[in-house]
């Protein structure tokens, strides 16, 4: 009987994800990459690079096995996938990864796809914490309370009448909300179709949230493609009583206008926004996506003197965190800037 001769090597471009007609798709392709590196010394495989960022499907726990994997690196990163696959457009482009049992790389960590990021990423440390400490996702329904009033809600709310959030869709799912202001309500910003409008609703239909009652910064949850310098879609101040459905996420839980403007500018920097791009390699910016942008003292007291231009607060931050001519010239020239 033969004996079966060692793999010496697997390259391929795998099937990247698993077509359902009831769920999103889910991606299959880490599932490739591990069965080849069970397989062989060496392999070479061509595949969407979202896991380099820690965003997409992928489970958390792999992305961060790959990450820290000495054996693993990454050789070529195209952030537009049509570059290799014309017709495709895959958010967070593609990558081949090369794998080799035998050679120590050293660890990725964050991937980066500039030298320049990679310096900055490492010069800039946390002791203060990360703006993604202080975000927060939309508000939500007292569901107790809104089907007392409204029973009939329960075959309209989402997953079986359970969804608290109020999802992108809500203004026109329930008939809670209100296109003019009434009494004792909360005004909460959402979209219909694609433009931004408000709501106004009762308060007793919505749960507390820790920022609902303060001054915060709006973002929008979606914004852009994923490329390094894009800029936010108009963040704005968040007043007392006003919340936002799905389409936003929310930062800070002020008790000062003052310090949500200065947080307004600072997401509004070329230097919180490159550390934004770090982690943001497609159109989604979740709470997640911010944990590499360092939080700052928004108060008077702050080592930044937050009444200065959003130019003139970069370049304290640019010196605040050490950075190099060259750093400073990258991010100068590929970050937009915002006013």
């Amino acid at each position: 009987m033969a004996k079966s001769s060692p793999i010496y090597a697997i390259i391929g471009n795998p099937p990247y994800q698993l077509t359902s007609e009831n769920t999103s798709d889910a991606p299959v392709y880490h599932l490739f990459i591990d069965l080849a590196s069970q397989l062989a010394q060496r392999i070479s495989l061509i595949t969407p690079a979202r896991y380099l960022f820690d965003a997409g499907k992928t489970p958390k726990e792999w992305n961060s096995k790959i990450l820290n994997d000495e054996h693993f690196k990454v050789v070529t990163y195209w952030a537009d996938s049509t570059q290799v696959f014309p017709t495709v457009d895959i958010k967070g482009g593609v990558a081949v990864m090369y794998r080799d049992t035998k050679q120590d790389f050293g660890k990725i960590g964050t991937f980066t796809a500039y030298p320049e990021l990679t310096g900055i990423a490492a010069k800039v440390p946390y002791p203060d914490g990360q703006l993604s400490d202080i975000i927060y996702p939309q508000n939500k329904f007292d569901l107790k309370v809104v089907y007392a009033d409204y029973p009939q809600a329960k075959d309209i709310v989402g997953s079986g009448g359970r969804e608290r959030r109020l999802t992108t869709a809500i203004f026109r799912q329930l008939p809670l909300f209100n296109q003019h202001p009434i009494d004792n309500a909360y005004k909460i910003l959402g979209l219909i179709e694609t433009d931004r409008c408000c709501r106004w609703i009762d308060r007793r239909y919505i749960e507390s949230h820790p920022n609902l009652d303060k001054y915060k910064v709006i973002v929008p949850k979606s914004n852009g493609s994923g490329a390094i310098g894009e800029v936010l879609s108009t963040p704005l101040i968040g007043e007392p009583l006003i919340g936002v459905t799905q389409t936003f996420l929310t930062i800070g839980a002020f008790d000062t206008r003052e310090e949500a403007v200065a947080c307004l500018k600072y997401v509004k920097t070329k230097f919180a926004r490159t550390m934004l791009g770090l982690l943001k390699a497609t159109q989604d910016n979740p709470k997640d996506t911010w944990r590499l942008v360092p939080l700052q003292d928004f108060t008077a007291d702050s080592d930044i003197d937050w009444t200065l231009s959003v130019a003139e607060i970069d370049q304290q931050l640019y010196r605040k965190y050490g950075l190099e001519e060259s750093e400073i010239a990258f991010i100068e020239e590929k970050v937009r800037a915002m006013e």
